[in-house]
């Protein structure tokens, strides 16, 4: 016979004291283009622990508040970018002693951006600012935490995504040249791809790209600028592109 509750759903002789406290926050890995190089946005912490040191955005979540929203705000207060509508979780950690302070369970968030927009520190951040992923990866750049395997894994969660998804065209904007999005491939997977191919395999299938008629900007090279792309329907069922480590692999497993 099941103990009635003082209130709904809890028993009476509920203790919350038994178990040991931990506090949540969120983390939010945005990544965008820049350059022809993929970036992540970092913050510099202003606070012990890690002071000084490079880290995701994120922080407590609040206890009014729910994971999308402190996801949200911790963003805003801490390096100035709005990406409300484009946070997806995408994983959580919860290691013993991955926070000095105390036990903390953290919910990272992935955001793509075309345009981050400008970036300013804020809050407990003493700067925020884009830095090269390859920077972090093979450790130019230190974080504090254990934010380099929560970008690690943001950034193996693009890896596949760029095969199954359209997230290629998040990064690339409304419109897009084809060597824009061949950049965003070459970027995030860390290979080279032939441009003739490449075309070849957005352009001769209907559905992936369309033609906008117009082109972009001249280069400072001069000669004709390229066209102007829009993507199709396609990208909703999937990715044209297939990543070349990935065919190996596959391979090498048969």
């Amino acid at each position: 016979m099941p103990t009635k509750s003082r209130n709904a759903g809890v028993p009476v002789d509920y203790d919350p004291a038994q178990f040991p406290p931990f506090a949540v926050t969120v983390d939010v890995v945005v990544l965008t283009m820049s350059e022809g190089m993929l970036h992540v946005l970092l913050v510099c912490r202003g606070e012990a622990p890690f002071e000084g040191m490079w880290a995701i955005p994120g922080g407590f979540k609040r206890p009014a508040e729910t994971l999308d929203e402190a996801a949200k705000r911790e963003l805003v207060e801490e390096t100035g970018v709005d990406a409300a509508s484009l946070l997806t979780q995408f994983g959580a950690y919860g290691d013993p002693g991955r926070d000095p302070r105390m036990n903390v369970v953290t919910v990272a968030y992935l955001a793509v951006l075309r345009d981050v927009g400008a970036v300013v520190g804020g809050s407990d951040a003493a700067a925020a600012a884009l830095i090269p992923v390859s920077d972090v990866l093979n450790g130019k750049v230190d974080l504090a935490f254990d934010h380099l395997q929560i970008v690690r894994d943001a950034i193996e969660r693009v890896r596949v995504e760029l095969e199954q998804t359209g997230i290629a065209t998040a990064f690339a904007g409304a419109t897009f040249t084809l060597a824009e999005l061949r950049a965003v491939y070459e970027a995030v997977w860390g290979v080279q791809l032939d441009a003739a191919n490449f075309r070849r395999s957005l352009v001769a299938e209907d559905g992936w790209v369309i033609a906008t008629g117009r082109r972009a900007r001249p280069g400072a090279a001069g000669g004709k600028p390229a066209e102007l792309f829009r993507a199709g329907r396609a990208w909703k069922t999937g990715g044209p592109i297939r990543c070349p480590h990935s065919i190996e692999k596959r391979k090498d497993n048969r």
